[in-house]
């Protein structure tokens, strides 16, 4: 599934977020800094890889190496201990371990709406349809996120985004209080148009397989390349962005 369309908004610069607590309301020189534009939260919604990746081929041949390098020194114990150890354990039982599969029929359909893909990786939550600083107001892909308004800390606003998509925090887990990075958008020649400053915060998905998304026309669970896809334009910042979120 390509994205539906290359329109994303128009990032200038991307800053570690500093000096930037949550846990208390925001500074007035933060309120000084939206006075002639929007301050917004994003969020980061990511799901943990459910299963163990697999071993680069370099690594694994090192760590082969590495074994049978140690095997030459190893302690050699008496042929009746090493009986006594071998029938340890031994009953009338037998466990079949059989592998859950790394790829899903998700995976196979390429169906991007499901949680139950790319296993082995990280994924993030896109969404598309209107957001704040979008050109002429057309949908784009974009980050769950809200405008700031009145809400007592940053963070909470950024809660409010990420509940207002999914219904509710109950699978959620947001990394820390205060934004892991901002984004400033570029001022076009449209004065209709106001600077915004985005303010990223991170949360992870916990305890569940499925998500219902709402209140977007699509969404999307990609990777980090899959990710760059959607922001073709502004691959070198993004990239930038998802190092530090591995």
């Amino acid at each position: 599934m390509l994205p539906r369309s290359p329109a994303s908004l128009h990032l200038r610069s991307l800053q570690w977020a500093r000096a930037f607590s949550s846990s208390s309301s925001p500074s007035p020189s933060a309120a000084a800094a939206g006075a002639d534009g929007k301050i917004v939260a994003s969020v980061v919604f990511e799901r943990l890889p459910v299963v163990i990746p697999k071993i680069n081929p370099v690594v694994y041949a090192f760590q082969e190496f590495s074994f049978r390098w140690r095997q030459q020194y190893r302690r050699k114990y008496p042929d009746d201990v090493l009986g006594k150890a071998e029938a340890r354990g031994k009953g009338d039982y037998q466990i079949d371990y059989v592998p859950a599969p790394r790829v899903t029929e998700a995976d196979k359909a390429n169906d991007r709406k499901s949680l139950q893909r790319a296993l082995d990786n990280k994924l993030y939550l896109l969404l598309y349809g209107k957001t704040a600083g979008a050109p002429d107001g057309k949908p784009v892909w974009h980050f769950p996120e809200k405008v700031y308004e009145n809400e007592d800390t940053l963070r909470l606003c950024a809660e409010s985004a990420l509940k207002s998509v999914l219904g509710g925090l109950d699978n959620t887990y947001f990394v820390g209080n205060a934004p892991m990075a901002h984004m400033e958008a570029e001022q076009t020649g449209d004065s209709s148009v106001p600077s915004l400053k985005r303010f990223f915060f991170k949360s992870q998905v916990i305890g569940t397989t499925k998500l219902d998304i709402g209140k977007c026309e699509d969404h999307v669970w990609v990777t980090k390349d899959e990710l760059l896809e959607y922001f073709p334009e502004h691959k070198v910042l993004f990239d930038k962005m998802i190092i530090h979120i591995r």
